[in-house]
């Protein structure tokens, strides 16, 4: 069953790649023969199909995993994988109701890249602590990545508005900040490439520190450039002359693998500003110039409709997930509805950001360009929660 569960995760990318190849070619390709209505049309048609057998796959995937060990929402890599399994499920449904192959041009490698990135975390089943052992993590879980799922679509849909109406406007002071977006996707993506290529290699470093006096052995699967506070080299494999860590983690940073996570950043970070001055010095261009031609036709209007719908669908059942569902199990197993837990003040801080964004919009009358630059740093909090909350800040979410 196991093998059952890997190889549908595996199939599922596979599939949501062949989609995105479809949906490209929708957008993109040349059609003299049928004309370009009849082109998009049936490339677009291919794309859903392939995306909804990989969302089937998807779906087998996680079916397997709760049959295997009776949860699939409790860590780093099966939170992110049900979140992409989300936020294609919202893609599929904004699809039918708009028929938009350039959104799923752009939701697809979203989904890609999100399940590369959950493949990084360790995918071992294991029993739940004591404080996850209850029916209210499933709930609180499950809403809160579908709520985000749809917030992500969102983000997509937005993205997409920007780099339209930046691509029509490359003198506006935007452009910067559309490709610092770029970047940080490119530091996911670039995370994921060095995580996978360093464990193609077999790389191994050991570190053996201590945390409130208690003496541990710290494993490293990527080059340690930040090491624990007081660590000592036990072993490392050589990397560019690379044989001890260049500094420590620091001081604030608490818990056993802080280090080891504050390392992983460190990483993103180091290999999407390499992935980024590869693109720039192969094109010669901006990487949203590089997407431009796959929206250059598109309705504004229509785009900036998508976004909205999508948050306007997330928002409601992230508040039931995030805050409704999470305090009843924060009682539940902690005694208490509300702790200023990292987690949680970035779920309140999260719901506050949205509040703004339908507050502006309807009151306001923010929409087009503002709301789509509300909608994009949206995504980025919730980005900033499952990322650098999660690898980052110790707290009693720690255990994801």
């Amino acid at each position: 069953m196991v093998q059952v569960m890997e190889y549908a995760l595996l199939g599922a990318f596979i599939f949501y790649l062949f989609a995105t190849i479809a949906f490209v070619t929708a957008v993109t390709g040349k059609a003299s023969r049928v004309g370009k209505e009849a082109h998009t049309r049936t490339w677009g048609n291919w794309g859903i199909i392939l995306t909804i057998i990989g969302v089937a796959l998807h779906l087998v995937f996680i079916v397997t995993r709760v049959l295997l060990g009776g949860h699939f929402t409790s860590n780093m890599f099966e939170f992110t994988a049900f979140l992409c399994f989300t936020i294609v499920a919202v893609f599929i449904v904004l699809f039918f109701l708009y028929r938009s192959v350039t959104l799923g041009a752009f939701a697809m490698p979203i989904a890609m890249l999100m399940v590369a990135y959950a493949a990084v975390f360790p995918k071992d089943v294991e029993p739940l602590i004591p404080a996850l052992q209850s029916n209210w993590l499933h709930i609180h879980v499950t809403t809160v990545a579908v709520g985000q799922g749809a917030l992500a679509v969102g983000f997509v849909a937005a993205l997409i508005y920007l780099i339209r109406w930046v691509g029509m406007n490359r003198k506006s002071k935007t452009a910067i900040w559309l490709e610092v977006i770029m970047v940080t996707i490119l530091m996911v993506a670039g995370f994921v490439i060095t995580t996978f290529l360093f464990s193609a290699t077999d790389y191994e470093a050991t570190i053996q520190h201590s945390v409130e006096g208690q003496p541990l052995v710290q494993e490293y699967d990527l080059p340690p450039i930040a090491g624990p506070h007081n660590g000592k080299v036990v072993q490392m494999d050589s990397f560019l002359g690379m044989n001890n860590p260049l500094f420590e983690a620091p001081s604030w940073m608490k818990g056993e693998e802080a280090a080891k996570k504050f390392n992983s950043v460190l990483w993103s970070v180091l290999s999407g500003l390499v992935l980024y001055a590869v693109l720039r010095l192969l094109f010669r261009k901006r990487v949203y110039e590089l997407l431009y031609p796959l929206v250059r036709n598109l309705d504004l209007e229509k785009v900036d409709e998508i976004s909205y719908r999508a948050i306007a669908i997330g928002f409601p059942i992230f508040t039931l997930g995030g805050l409704v569902f999470a305090m009843i199990w924060a009682h539940e197993a902690w005694g208490r509805f509300w702790g200023w837990d990292p987690k949680e003040t970035w779920a309140l801080i999260t719901w506050l950001y949205y509040s703004g964004y339908l507050h502006l919009r309807l009151s306001r009358g923010w929409i087009g360009l503002k709301s789509s630059w509300l909608a994009v740093g949206g995504f980025a909090v919730i980005m900033f929660n499952l990322i650098a909350i999660n690898l980052v800040f110790a707290g009693l979410h720690s255990y994801a």
